[in-house]
């Protein structure tokens, strides 16, 4: 109780404000700005007071789950028949926008359900399967994590080894699953994996099946407000009707993975905000040599820099999230705002640390606790480089990395 109301007094800090340079506002819906403006006010309550205690005790704090389903960050775009918020991309893009600007760790909370866990079973999910898991992972009652990488299999899944053997009534599911935002405290996981011809499948592994465990991974300088862990399992018995019918193939899981990136695209932008907010406050504040460091060439130029980076981003997203509104977008593309976003921000983070001097490296500014989170964004869900060559490949033709 003393650890909360001491950070409750830190509420009053949060007074951000977004920028927007080139009005990008004005591309944007009424209820696209009604979304934004309800996330900022939750991030704001429910996040910002708390999150620096969080991250400095390693902290997942579990009822956000919950919160998370009752303002609508799960799976906004999936309909709401299914427990969705039937919106479009750029709706939830924004929503990650503010869910990251709070935190990295919380969007990735947010992320993962909605787009790796809820997207493939409503995208290759049975009838029966989407309306068992849905609503429930929808609404923050079920968690859920996304089962791909492997300990000796990252950027390369296609040579995964979990698999999984026909036992005519059931499968019998072996392997090991690493660095899985959500796991130990998921009740639902979605996991890929391959069967006897060696074609990879997705199926649905509920928590309490046995020889399915989710050991946690421990002494994170990342993402620490996020629970990570593994997937292991050892002769699991999957229930046939759990097997994705939907699709097989490499593909299916890129494909999801392709949501997930597009929505990191614009979680990054709202680190990237955060960092500049503080930034340009604190140079105001900030007196040395009888005047505010903002009066100094050298910091206007780092907050000039970081201005025309974010609003270049901004515009970025928004043209993406047209182009996947209109079903348009190509995994290139989304691999240029990823690779781009979290490259600026990262940057933005490092300069905006520079500017509050040593009062950047500690917990009453979250710079440093946004520059180590995405110190982890810019390796998950493809690393900086592999976006690079499938950009490379995209301009020459030619596959670089195999």
């Amino acid at each position: 109780m003393a650890q909360e109301q001491k950070a409750a007094k830190s509420m009053k800090q949060d007074v951000f404000e977004h920028p927007d340079f080139y009005a990008i506002d004005s591309l944007l819906t009424e209820e696209h700005k009604l979304i934004r403006s309800s996330i900022r006010d939750f991030v704001k309550k429910e996040i910002s007071p708390y999150i620096e205690d969080w991250a400095q005790r390693a902290h997942f704090p579990y009822e956000i789950v919950k919160k998370f389903g009752d303002i609508g960050a799960f799976g906004p775009t999936i309909p709401t028949e299914y427990g969705g918020g039937g919106l479009d991309y750029i709706s939830y893009g924004l929503i990650m926008q503010e869910i990251e600007r709070g935190d990295s760790g919380m969007r990735s909370t947010a992320s993962v359900q909605g787009s790796l866990v809820m997207y493939p079973i409503y995208k290759f999910g049975s009838e029966e399967q989407r309306k068992k898991y849905l609503p429930k992972l929808g609404s923050g009652e079920w968690l859920g994590c996304f089962g791909l990488t492997e300990p000796d299999h990252g950027s390369n899944p296609s040579g995964m080894v979990t698999n999984f053997k026909d036992m005519g009534d059931h499968y019998l599911l072996n392997g090991a699953k690493m660095w899985i935002s959500n796991s130990p405290k998921a009740d639902v996981a979605v996991v890929w994996a391959k069967n006897e011809e060696g074609r990879i499948h997705g199926l649905i592994v509920e928590r309490g099946m046995e020889g399915f465990s989710t050991p946690e991974t421990h002494g994170k300088w990342s993402l620490r407000a996020s629970t990570t862990g593994e997937l292991v399992f050892d002769n699991v018995k999957v229930p046939k009707e759990n097997l994705l019918p939907g699709k097989s193939g490499l593909g299916a899981p890129m494909m999801c993975l392709d949501s997930a990136r597009y929505g990191i695209a614009w979680g990054a932008v709202g680190a990237a905000m955060d960092c500049y907010d503080s930034a340009r406050r604190y140079a105001l504040e900030r007196i040395q040599f009888g005047k505010p460091i903002a009066s100094f060439q050298l910091v206007q130029k780092k907050l000039a820099e970081m201005l025309t980076e974010i609003t270049k981003a901004q515009l970025l997203n928004w043209r993406l999230g047209t182009l996947m509104n209109e079903g348009k977008a190509t995994t290139a593309q989304i691999s240029l705002a990823k690779r781009n976003n979290i490259e600026i921000a990262l940057e933005i983070a490092r300069e905006a640390r520079q500017i509050h001097g040593g009062m950047g490296i500690t917990g009453e500014y979250p710079i440093m606790r946004h520059m180590a989170n995405l110190e982890s964004v810019v390796t998950y869900e493809g690393t900086h480089d592999i976006h690079l060559l499938i950009l490379g490949k995209e301009i020459t033709g030619i596959q670089a990395f195999v």
